[in-house]
C-alpha cells in the first residue's frame, strides 16, 4: 500500500521517504495542492515497470520483470492452480497437438 504524505512532509523528512522509497521499495504519494500529485519510487522498481510495458506479453522478459513487480508487493501474486485431473490432461492435449 502506498504511504501517502503532504509535500511540506516531504521537505521536513525527506531523507526519510526516499530511504523507504530506495530501501524498501516502499512507493510514497505526495499530494500537491493546486497540481498533481507525484510518486516516488525506487529505481528498481521503475526499470520492471519499464521492462514489463516494453516488452511483449508472452516474452520471458516480460514474465521476470512481472515476477520482480510481484516480489515487489506492486502486482498481485498469481493465484494457487490447485491440479485436477482435468490440469494435467490440457497438457498432454498441447503435446500431442
Amino acid at each position: 500500500m502506498p504511504l501517502v504524505i503532504t509535500q511540506s512532509d516531504l521537505r521536513k523528512h525527506i531523507k526519510d521517504y526516499l530511504g523507504q522509497a530506495s530501501e524498501n521499495n516502499q512507493t510514497v504519494l505526495v499530494a500537491r495542492s493546486s497540481h498533481r500529485n507525484v510518486a516516488i519510487i525506487s529505481q528498481e522498481q521503475l526499470n520492471a515497470l519499464l521492462d514489463a510495458v516494453n516488452s511483449k506479453e508472452d516474452s520471458l522478459d516480460y514474465t521476470i520483470a512481472r515476477d520482480k513487480l510481484i516480489d515487489m508487493q506492486m502486482l498481485p501474486g498469481d493465484p494457487i492452480v490447485e491440479p485436477d485431473k482435468n490440469y494435467w490432461n490440457k497438457f498432454k492435449e498441447s503435446e500431442d497437438k
